[in-house]
């Protein structure tokens, strides 16, 4: 066997172990998201409501998303910082479980006062979404942004806020406070931190669907409106 035949053998060796070992890794990468979504499902099925299904799963999330961005290497770089809420405001869908879960924390922890003011603030933000024809288009401030522009729910902020990130906040503000086109830029988003919300989120609406509940994900705005209004939780 010449040099060149040697040569030619040993690259040939290391791309084939190397391809092996990416295609294993590639599966195990897979397989980490079907495991998260098995332990979730585990979890939910032994949650009293839906409203707790929905803590659980905001509790799991918080520490595979943590430890998703930490053990990796080359993150996806994120510009999202404190007080930058330009996606706070467009439309936001939320599971079943959410709403419930939010609106006992609005009534645990807001003063009389301070529910009566959102009250006001859910029933101004529901009016003028209901302007849009599409909920793609909706430009409405969060009614849950205090004034200085922070998430005053953030520890049990919606599962769509949680998932949304951007690498670019010029870009993000461009989306939703720019002209027609610029509206309509694409935000990619963190592919890892993306699946774990989408696992997440259908989690709980099949949690929803075995116990012959409402499966369907509602508005937040109108959703909580409803709640705090009515008192009416899901079960």
């Amino acid at each position: 066997m010449t040099k060149l035949d040697d040569a030619l053998d040993r690259i040939s060796r290391d791309i084939a172990q190397t391809g092996a070992l990416t295609t294993e890794a590639s599966r195990r990468y897979d397989q980490m998201f079907a495991d998260f979504r098995t332990e979730l499902d585990r979890t939910l099925d032994t949650s009293t409501s839906l409203a707790d299904a929905a803590n659980a799963t905001m509790a799991l999330l918080e520490q595979a998303s943590t430890l998703l961005r930490e053990s990796f290497p080359n993150p996806a770089p994120r510009a999202c910082r404190d007080q930058c809420s330009a996606c706070c405001h467009l439309f936001v869908s939320v599971p079943p479980g959410v709403t419930d879960l939010i609106a006992e924390h609005v009534k645990a922890t807001f003063t009389p006062p301070e529910q009566q003011a959102l009250l006001d603030r859910l029933r101004t933000a529901a009016s003028e979404i209901e302007k849009f024809t599409k909920t793609s288009d909706v430009r409405v401030r969060c009614p849950l942004l205090d004034e200085n522009e922070r998430c005053s729910i953030y520890a049990v902020r919606p599962l769509t806020c949680r998932a949304f990130t951007s690498s670019d906040a010029g870009l993000c503000h461009a989306m939703v406070f720019g002209d027609t086109t610029q509206q309509s830029t694409r935000i990619d988003q963190d592919p890892g931190h993306y699946r774990l919300h989408i696992e997440a989120t259908e989690a709980l609406q099949n949690l929803a669907a075995r116990r012959g509940l409402n499966d369907r994900q509602e508005g937040f705005v109108h959703g909580l409106l409803d709640r705090l209004e009515n008192g009416v939780p899901s079960t």
